[in-house]
């Protein structure tokens, strides 16, 4: 089956490691929807971070309520590539109030990740909630914390 030598949960998440395994594991993954959900959580500690990042993006599809604390540490993982996929689960969340704080979390970068500056614009002009374009706005050109951070280039939390 799709040229793995095993096809558990866990050894899937870890071809997410492998470039040419990657994208059937992805898919595979994904296709097992809830039944995945607890290896993809546990994949989010892997040592590899391409693991961790697709991780992320599968959590982006089958995100739940437990996932959420996890995808906000995420925020703080020292590959770029990861925290952009977790930022993004966490962005297209239901739940205005979920989008609001990736907006905070994301604004940790906006200096140093040119994405991230774009993805808090599209959230400044274009979220449905009134709160979180507010809080999106703070981290953008003009906005109070943006002009308070940007002639130190500072990526701590305001």
């Amino acid at each position: 089956m799709l040229g793995f030598v095993r096809t558990d949960n866990e050894a899937l998440v870890s071809c997410l490691g492998d470039p040419q395994r990657a994208v059937a594991a992805y898919f595979e993954l994904l296709r097992r929807d809830e039944d995945a959900v607890g290896a993809i959580r546990a994949g989010l500690h892997h040592q590899n971070p391409a693991v961790r990042e697709g991780c992320c993006r599968l959590l982006d599809h089958l995100v739940d309520t437990d996932s959420i604390g996890q995808l906000i540490a995420m925020a703080d993982d020292p590959a770029a590539p990861v925290r952009t996929a977790a930022f993004h689960a966490l962005a297209c969340d239901p739940d205005a109030h979920v989008r609001a704080l990736a907006a905070e979390l994301a604004g940790k970068f906006v200096h140093t990740d040119s994405r991230t500056l774009t993805a808090l614009k599209t959230s400044h002009a274009q979220d449905p909630s009134p709160v979180v374009r507010k809080k999106a706005g703070w981290f953008t050109p003009g906005g109070t914390i943006y002009q308070r951070t940007v002639s130190r280039g500072d990526t701590r939390r305001p």
